[in-house]
Order: C-alpha cells, then structure tokens, then sequence
C-alpha cells in the first residue's frame, strides 16, 4: 500500500459519459496499485467560465484545491473538433503552478470516431507549460460507442491500456521534477494562480 493520492478529472458532463466510464477502468489500476483514487466529476460543481479579473468564482475553490492536493492527476476528456473539452480547459484555467508544478499527469481521451490523437497532444502541451510531468504512456479510446456494453468495456486491449495509465500514475507519482521548461517559464499568467 502506498500513501499516494490520485485525482482522475472527468471532462465530460454526459450522463452516459464514456470519458467518466474510461477514467473508472484508470481508477481500478490506480487502486491496482495499492493507491488511493477518485473521480473529480466537473457535472457536480458550478464552474463558470473563468475570469481572471474575479478570483474564487462558484465551486472552484474547492476543484483546484481538490487538484492540488493529489499527488497526482489524470485529466479525461472527450475528443471535441480535434481537441479537448471546454468543460475540461475552463477547469484548468482555474489551476497554475500550485497545482501542477512538477506534478505527474496521465492522459485518457474518447472519441465518438477514430484516434483522439490531437486532444492528447493538446493536453500535453498545456500539462507541459505548467511544468507537469505527463506521462509518455496515454490512453485512448476511439469509436467509444462500438467499445462499450452499457458499462463494460469490452475491448480487453483498451481495459488494460487504462489500467496501466492508473497503475504508471502511481508508479511515477514520486518522480523527480523536471527542470522548468521553456513553456512554464514564458507562462507568467499561471503563476501564483
């Protein structure tokens, strides 16, 4: 058993959310290895778009700190015209350093079609100019409808792809920082958020 925390972020505010479902399976692997888990469901909190002119707006006190506690995070989200869900960027607005600074992040994006390649790479930028260490490992699931049978994942190769992310979010949850890169140094709008 390890002392390590993950917070798995769901992007998604689908009631039959395919996104929420994946981050599940990332959450069995977590738990897998010996980690603590949970979902941080955006549906459950009132988070209006982000102004930078007005601090503590709605619930998002509590999601950044929610995020800024774990010892690790991974964001979910679904494949929206080749990037990730505004759902999903208004919450990271709300963070900054504080809250991912050196921190380890897995990546998960669903797909209504094929490969979500695009909404990984875009995600991986922005975890990057907060000076995160993302995972090289990422999951995706495309066609998320034909994966699924209610709530079971049926395709056992994407099942394990997830459990893998949660079980290497554990396993690099302590690694050691990476030196701040070009991006987190020209992103002064972030620090001290």
């Amino acid at each position: 058993m390890t002392d390590t925390h993950v917070v798995a972020v769901c992007g998604s505010l689908r009631d039959r959310s395919y996104t929420r479902l994946s981050l599940e399976r990332v959450l069995d692997g977590v738990r897998d290895a010996g980690a603590t888990g949970e979902m941080l469901d955006l549906r459950e909190y009132d988070l209006p778009p982000m102004n930078a002119d007005r601090d503590g707006q709605g619930d998002s006190a509590d999601v950044v700190r929610r995020i800024r506690e774990a010892d690790a995070v991974v964001l979910g989200t679904p494949m929206y015209h080749g990037s990730y869900s505004g759902v999903l960027k208004n919450a990271l607005d709300y963070c900054g350093f504080d809250e991912f600074d050196g921190k380890t992040v897995g990546l998960v994006a669903v797909a209504g079609g094929s490969f979500p390649v695009t909404a990984l790479d875009h995600l991986r930028s922005v975890c990057r100019s907060l000076n995160a260490w993302v995972l090289p490992h990422q999951a995706a699931v495309p066609n998320a409808s034909s994966q699924f049978d209610g709530r079971e994942l049926e395709n056992e190769s994407i099942g394990e792809r997830l459990a893998v992310l949660g079980r290497r979010t554990v396993g690099f949850a302590s690694i050691e920082p990476d030196p701040a890169t070009f991006e987190s140094g020209e992103n002064v709008g972030a620090e001290g958020k």
